[in-house]
Order: C-alpha cells, then structure tokens, then sequence
C-alpha cells in the first residue's frame, strides 16, 4: 500500500506500531483500504489469526472520537448492530473495530431484484424504528435552530455563490429567509428523540442473514430531534433514487411501525409524509452546499456528479407546498428550465 494514501507517512508509522502491539496477534502487514469517505477520517481492514478488523484512522486535530464511541454504546444497547471497538487510543486517533463486511446497501440494492430491494428496504424500515424508540438520546447535541439554520447557509455560500458564481437581491435574499423560516418551523413541530443524521444507504452493511437487521456506520454526529429526519434521509438518498409509490409505501409502513413503537406521529400519514418531505428539503439544500465544497475547496469533484439529483429533489418539493414555494424561483436562477421541464433526478 502506498504511503501516499495516508495523511502522512508518520501517520502510517504510528498506526502499524500500535497494532502490533495489541495483544490481538494482528498482522499489520495486510493494511488495506477499507472504505472511502469524505471527512477527515481513514479506514483500513487489516487481519488477525482468524478473522479481519476495520482501523478508523481518525488524526485528534481534526476529530473526536468520544461521540462515536458514546453513540456506539447507545445503539449496541438498544439492539442496533454498530461494530464493536476491540481497542483505542483516543490520544493518537484510532480505534479497531469490528468489521461488518464487504458491501454497504448502495451496491447491493443497485443489482437487486425489486422482492430482494424490498427485503432489504423493510429491514432497515425495521431497524431506524427500533433504534427511535429505544435509543436513549438524552446528552446528544440538539438539532436545534442554529444547527438547522447554519446547515442550510450552505447553501448560498457554496452552492448558489462558489459553484453557480450568483449573488441574490434583496427579493431573492427574503425568498430565502422565507423557506428557511419554513423549515424551521417544520422540524420543531415533529415527534422529537434520537436522530441518527446519516442514515443512509451507504452506511448500512448488508445483513449477516437475509432479512436480517443491517450493519450501523458513520454514526457519530448522532443528534436530538425530529423523527422525520432518518426516514428522509434512507427514502431521498444522496445516491440512489427511487419512484414516489416506493417512497410511500415505505413511509406508511414506517409510520404503521413507529406508532405501534410509541412513536408520537400522529393519525394523520398526511402530516408524517410532509414532515418526512420537509426534511428531505433541509438534507438537500444543505447536502447542495457541502458537494459544492468538497468540490471547490476540497478538491473531490466526484460528488459534484449528483448535484443534479438534489436540484430534483428540492425542485419537487418546493412545488408542491405553498410555504416552501418562494424556493423555486432561486433554483430556476441556479438551472434554467429544472422547475418546468427537469424532474430527473439524475
């Protein structure tokens, strides 16, 4: 493996001096990259004597990894399959863990067969509601207004100003200050708990058994807040889209599902579908901002690929409620003819 794919040589020093030192009978030796990601974070597979484990490479001037750990803990406790950390040292940045596997969701629901897709799909329906109703989220950070309101002032500062080069007039500026008012609004009004905030396909592993509940990843950022938001986050994925009967079909079983759990949705499916689509359209507008910015600033331009994608998203919702309408005129600016004629959501 080349040294090059560490943050720096040191780095790759440090990390095979303390594997070689747990008492594990770990091979160093075999250090392969494990997954890719955007933040500032390594993961490596490397071998025992019999079976592999996943190093989280995570330098201390760029991360903290008490709230992985914290959160780990809290959904092993409530029966959700995160990986178990077998060693750390905090100090340094690394953790070994258990390694769940080869495949996250993404690539298996890519070649799945619409009964298999479903499968997969109900099970991870399955598990976001057994991990809202048993997750203790009591200590977690908020997702309160400031959160959501610096999450989507990525948006202009990225995405409208770096990637598009606009700058608003004063009426585009109060369109803007409408929606995110709008927005606002609509996480508060929501049953409130435990928020995973990226519970997507690729941090999902395929299950040990078919049908069974998947592998938990990237769960750090772990939050306090509205209910609506996980379930945006798996049915509006940043990488795979599916048809709206899908979409509904699977948040009606979810909300049947959250309310026999204890989940305080109301009666109405109605007002969870509008509050899981509100939440979509916060995810979008901020996930808009931070592609741009990997792009621009952190020079990954592969993920400038599913702007489009996202443009679609917001586009679709923002037609379709009144409060959420001011929107369309400033996506119009961005991509001339997406509010009329361009739906893909490619």
């Amino acid at each position: 493996m080349s040294s090059s794919s560490w943050f720096a040589p040191e780095r790759e020093a440090q990390c095979r001096a303390w594997l070689a030192a747990l008492p594990l009978g770990l091979r160093p030796d075999t250090l392969v990259p494990a997954a890719a990601d955007a933040s500032a974070r390594r993961y490596w597979r490397v071998q025992g004597p019999e079976r592999s484990f996943i190093v989280m490479d995570a330098p201390p001037a760029h991360n903290h990894l008490q709230p992985f750990l914290d959160v780990e803990q809290r959904l092993r406790a409530a029966g959700g399959h995160a990986p178990a950390c077998h060693a750390q040292d905090v100090e340094q940045g690394f953790l070994l863990l258990e390694d769940l596997g080869q495949e996250t969701y993404l690539p298996l629901l890519q070649r799945a067969t619409d009964a298999e897709v479903e499968v997969l799909m109900r099970a991870a329906i399955g598990t976001l509601v057994q991990l809202q109703a048993k997750v203790d989220p009591q200590g977690l950070p908020p997702y309160d207004e400031a959160l959501i309101r610096r999450e989507l002032e990525l948006f202009p500062e990225w995405c409208v100003r770096q990637e598009f080069g606009q700058r608003w007039d004063a009426t585009q500026q109060k369109y803007w200050d409408m929606v995110c008012q709008a927005l606002v609004g609509a996480f508060a009004e929501q049953p409130q708990g435990f928020v995973y905030r990226d519970f997507m396909v690729r941090n999902l592993m395929q299950p040990a058994q078919a049908g069974g509940a998947p592998g938990l990843l990237d769960f750090q950022d772990a939050l306090q807040g509205p209910a609506g938001y996980d379930v945006a986050s798996l049915l509006r994925d940043a990488f795979i889209s599916w048809d709206e009967e899908r979409e509904l079909d699977w948040a009606v079983r979810y909300w049947e599902q959250a309310r026999k759990a204890g989940i305080a949705w109301g009666a109405d499916f109605g007002e969870c579908w509008r509050a899981i689509e509100w939440c979509a359209l916060q995810r979008h507008l901020k996930i808009l901002g931070l592609f741009c910015r990997l792009k621009i600033r952190d020079g990954k331009p592969a993920y400038a690929a599913d702007l489009p994608r996202f443009l679609a998203y917001a586009t679709k919702t923002a037609a379709r409620y009144r409060e959420l309408k001011p929107l369309l005129p400033l996506l119009e600016a961005l991509r001339p003819g997406l509010t009329t004629t361009d739906f893909t959501l490619r």
